[in-house]
């Protein structure tokens, strides 16, 4: 049995006729594209008169080296009042850990006479 090449694709159009994807692609390689972008089927940048300003590989190489990739990001500080916000945290969840999930468990935090939220314990 005889191996089918790869690298042609042809396709059967619905009136019969066959058409070869790759040679359309390269017969029409140099022409305007429809639309406002001023570029050709390519991908080269074209100016007055539909003449190329820059090749597709110009324009590749200038759009990856633009791109600045991740952002530079310090790492968050941790500070005092975090680390014990942490712990509070870890030790309300053990306390508040009952069998029966419909329990409801007092809060660690209560309202002070200014409308302010504060540790329980402080």
């Amino acid at each position: 049995m005889p191996l089918r090449s790869s690298g042609r694709k042809t396709y059967k159009s619905m009136q019969g006729k066959l058409v070869d994807m790759d040679q359309l692609r390269q017969r029409n390689e140099l022409t305007p594209a429809v639309g406002n972008m001023r570029i050709n089927a390519r991908g080269d940048e074209l100016g007055p008169g539909g003449k190329i300003i820059r090749k597709r590989e110009e324009v590749l190489k200038s759009y990856y080296n633009s791109q600045k990739g991740v952002p530079d990001e310090q790492p968050a500080v941790i500070t005092k009042t975090s680390e014990i916000m942490a712990e509070q945290a870890t030790t309300t969840k053990k306390k508040s850990r009952t069998k029966d999930p419909l329990v409801v468990t007092e809060e660690s935090w209560v309202e002070d006479a200014d409308g302010n939220f504060v540790p329980k314990d402080a």
